[in-house]
Formats: C-alpha cells, sequence, structure tokens
C-alpha cells in the first residue's frame, strides 16, 4: 500500500516530545499511591521536572523527578495500581534498567508487631484476596476460617492451583541494606496517636513507633478487625511455609509487584532492587472494649504520622542510595 507523506508527518506529529528525548534513568522511583503520600515527597526535595506519562491516571499523570530520584503516584487499589505501575515500565521516557524501586504507602498494622507511626520494610509481600471465601453463616460447621485457598477443600489446606502472584519474596539483601540505612530514622509522632495506642494491651502498640522488618499483606478489599487478621496471619503463614510474619495491611503491593515483575521479565527493570515500605495509619483491630465498626471508623491520630514517616524512612534509604552509587549502581552491595 502506497503511503502518502502527509500521512507520515501526521503520525510523527502526534508523537510525545517525550519520544524524541533521552530517556531519564533514575537512581530511585518512589511510587506512592495517593496524593497524601506523594506529598511529603514534593514537599521536602526539589522535583521540578515533570514528565508526562502515557496511560497514568488524569489526576496523576506526571512523574516528578530531579537528577537522581522520581516520584509516581498510581492512584489507590489494586486495578490502578497495576496500570499505573504497566504504564511506566512501558513507558519511552523512562530508562528504568539500573533504577531502584521504593513502594512507600500507609498501611492498617497488627498490635502485636507495631504501632501508629512505625515502618516496616517487607520481607514477604503476599495477597489476601486470591483466595476461595465462605461467610462463616453458610460454611460447614466446625471450619475454623472463612478463608480457603485456591483449589483446597477446607481452611487449613495448601492451595491446589495458583494465580502466579501471591507470594512475593523481596530480595533479602536489599531488604537488609534498607532496614540498615534506616533503623535509627527519627520517627514523627502525634498527641492523638500516643493516646490511641495507649488504649491497647500489647507492648508492641504502646510503644513509641520504630522501623522492623515483616511481611505485608495486600487486597482490595479494605478489612477490618481481629477474626479476619487472624485469618490472615493463617493465610500469610500457610503460603509462605511459616516464613513470613504479617503485620501490615495495605490494598495494592502485590499489584504494583506483579507489574514491576512483567517489567523485569521484559527486561526493562530488575526485581531485586525493590523495596516495600509501608507505615501504620491505624491498627487493624480494636483495643479491648471497643466494637469493630468503631474502631474502623475512629480517628487514631496516626494518618499524619504515617505519611510523613513514609517519607522520613523512605527518602533516607533513597539517599543511602544516591549518596553510595557506586556500590549500588551494579547491584546491592554484599
Amino acid at each position: 500500500m502506497h503511503i502518502r507523506p502527509l500521512g507520515l508527518a501526521l503520525t510523527t506529529a502526534l508523537l510525545p516530545v517525550a519520544a524524541f528525548a533521552e530517556p531519564v534513568a533514575p537512581k530511585v522511583m518512589v511510587i506512592a499511591m495517593f496524593d497524601a503520600e506523594a506529598k511529603p515527597w514534593q514537599q521536602n526535595l526539589d522535583l521540578s521536572k515533570r514528565i508526562a506519562v502515557r496511560g497514568l491516571p488524569e489526576s496523576a499523570a506526571e512523574v516528578a523527578c530531579n537528577a537522581d530520584l522520581c516520584q509516581m503516584t498510581t492512584t489507590m487499589g489494586y486495578a490502578n495500581a497495576a496500570a499505573s505501575t504497566m504504564a511506566l515500565v512501558l513507558s519511552d521516557a523512562f530508562d528504568l534498567s539500573n533504577t531502584y524501586f521504593i513502594i512507600a504507602g500507609i498501611a492498617g498494622v497488627d498490635p502485636s508487631r507495631g504501632t501508629l507511626g512505625s515502618a516496616a520494610w517487607a520481607d514477604y509481600v503476599v495477597d489476601a484476596g486470591l483466595v476461595h471465601f465462605i461467610d462463616n453463616r453458610e460454611a460447614p460447621q466446625g471450619w475454623t476460617s472463612q478463608i480457603v485457598e485456591l483449589g483446597a477443600k477446607a481452611p487449613g489446606e495448601k492451595p491446589g492451583w495458583s494465580a502466579g502472584t501471591e507470594v512475593y519474596h523481596l530480595n533479602p539483601a536489599l531488604v537488609e541494606a534498607a532496614y540498615t540505612a534506616t533503623k535509627n530514622v527519627e520517627l514523627a509522632d502525634s498527641e492523638d496517636a500516643a493516646a490511641y495506642r495507649a488504649m491497647y494491651n500489647q507492648e508492641a502498640a504502646k510503644a513509641a513507633p520504630g522501623v522492623s522488618l515483616c511481611a505485608s499483606v495486600s487486597a482490595d478489599t479494605y478489612w477490618h478487625g481481629e477474626i479476619t487478621a487472624v485469618e490472615v496471619a493463617d493465610h500469610v503463614a500457610l503460603l509462605t511455609d511459616g516464613a513470613a510474619k504479617y503485620c501490615m495491611s495495605q490494598m495494592e503491593d502485590n499489584a504494583t509487584l506483579a507489574a514491576l515483575e512483567r517489567g523485569a521479565q521484559a527486561g526493562l527493570l530488575d526485581f531485586d532492587r525493590i523495596a516495600v515500605l509501608r507505615t501504620a495509619s491505624n491498627f487493624d483491630r480494636a483495643h479491648e472494649g471497643q466494637g469493630t465498626a468503631e474502631s474502623l471508623a475512629t480517628k487514631s491520630g496516626g494518618f499524619g504520622p504515617a505519611t510523613e514517616n513514609a517519607f522520613r524512612v523512605g527518602n533516607a534509604f533513597a539517599q543511602e542510595v544516591i549518596a553510595n552509587w557506586a556500590e549500588y549502581e551494579g547491584g546491592v552491595p554484599r
């Protein structure tokens, strides 16, 4: 078929400017899920270079960068997290082959493993939504959980089949490096958070916020309450043969990691350079004497410290990577 020169000119004119520019190759890419998580990065760092990326949501259509670090916002939930991350990975505007990724956002926390404002680097990230679920009002007598693994016939049985994205065991060397670089970061707190955590009996809940390592659990459903939390913890232990210890709950990370995994499989990035950081804005269950619905609706005072601490801890590791790029460029220092 003969193509007129005019058609070629029109096609060229429609291409984004970024297609002709040298791709940006950030040392660190920070992924936040909504505006309040992105705000501390935007306010505290000079991220004046804005790069529009096709496929990002209209409310967060640009990636903000400086010479070393970029920050993007996926918007909340699995669908948005996967779609936005995939758009970034496939964009010609970026060379992500040597980039370190820090997923940094807020979460709910198990009061036996953390408190409001606390931060946790994930060693494992586990999907709590890819399961069979039977409400206990309809479950067979004697069942101890509403969660049944995919392809299993009863609670406690191993899965019979898999979607392939249920468990991510993140690079232990990177997780350890992130924890070591940030374990002494001074964390934000609030009077309201301190007053609310004092109502809990667990020692970890009563303590001041700190930095730790644990498993982060993803689900599109924002669940709440001790019964579900215990079932989720059992699910995490079952899928990882007891290696993962649940502490943080959030709504995106397995979806984000699935998109990044596809990028790694396509040779566009290194999956061993991905870290997941979550900070506690709320407890995942009520304190003694409190109803679960009341707990879910309570303003605990943890939101402000959690969004701030996701930046403080995440940026401390980002700057560690940037300042020591000669050691990190070839991979995580051993």
